[in-house]
């Protein structure tokens, strides 16, 4: 059997990686990734070498697993809550006055806290304004993992939790419901019906070469916190094929550490990563 370094693996892990999804692994990320080799032989079910594995994957088998494996998915309900604000005291008020209908874009649902948070956000708007909202989210991943518990719409919660803002009353969205187990009781909450009807789940890897959706489709796309995992350039491509897919009015919500690259000068600034496209690009 060839010789090889933990080096030379995590080397073919990062290309194989960046190849098959455009997420692109820093060099101080080796620790992570010999976690996740980890978690790629027990989701495979694969007792042999890690590179003859890796071979198996650049052939098309495990394809799914090796992706599921080493992508991040780290989120939480109302994460920078005041883009959801935003939403509510400003977007959907306007879009009451042009008919009530609205469509919505996540772009990176991991386990579907940022979509739900989305559409608690509309129902709030609508009992607020005291208007009927017609509203759709379509929420996407790369991780068919992480879909799946999305659309399961189970969690768990602490009282101590800090995840919902004031505004929101968790009991009002959620089936909430104490389940024992070795360490004592947790408390679950179950996304309710009503919440679900508004999403719908699909798997879609952003740095595909387009998407299949309709120029201006969307009147809000929120992309937030997935972009720092493609290089700057990648990052550009994908925000400019979002773009499209924006209506103009449109608003685009980044996350803390993103900008908008090369759309800066089609999009005026409304807030903290907060942007309303202007017109299209040429």
């Amino acid at each position: 059997m060839k010789k090889y370094t933990t080096q030379d693996a995590h080397n073919r892990i990062k290309k194989l990686l960046y190849s098959l999804t455009g997420i692109t692994l820093a060099d101080n990320k080796d620790i992570m990734i010999s976690n996740r080799i980890d978690k790629l032989k027990r989701d495979s079910k694969y007792q042999g070498d890690i590179m003859d594995l890796l071979d198996l994957v650049e052939n098309g088998s495990y394809v799914t697993e090796f992706i599921n494996s080493f992508t991040t998915n780290k989120t939480h309900f109302f994460r920078e809550d005041f883009h959801f604000l935003d939403l509510k005291d400003r977007v959907l008020p306007e879009i009451v006055k042009n008919g009530g209908k609205i469509k919505m874009y996540c772009s990176a649902s991991s386990t579907g806290e940022e979509p739900y948070s989305m559409a608690m956000t509309i129902l709030e708007a609508k009992e607020e304004l005291g208007k009927y909202i017609d509203a759709s989210i379509i929420a996407t991943d790369i991780d068919t993992n992480v879909l799946q518990y999305a659309a399961n719409g189970i969690y768990r919660f602490s009282k101590s939790s800090k995840e919902f803002p004031t505004w929101i009353k968790p009991q009002k969205y959620f089936k909430r419901r104490v389940q024992k187990n070795l360490a004592g009781e947790e408390i679950l909450i179950k996304v309710k019906d009503e919440l679900k009807k508004m999403i719908t789940f699909k798997v879609m890897n952003l740095n595909d070469d387009s998407y299949p959706y309709q120029n201006n489709q969307f009147d809000v796309i929120f992309c937030r916190n997935v972009l720092i995992y493609f290089s700057a350039e990648d990052q550009n491509k994908i925000l400019k094929k979002l773009f499209k897919h924006l209506k103009i009015g449109g608003t685009l919500y980044l996350g803390h550490s993103e900008n908008p690259q090369d759309l800066i000068n089609y999009v005026s600034r409304v807030g903290q990563n907060i942007f309303v496209k202007q017109k299209e690009i040429n």
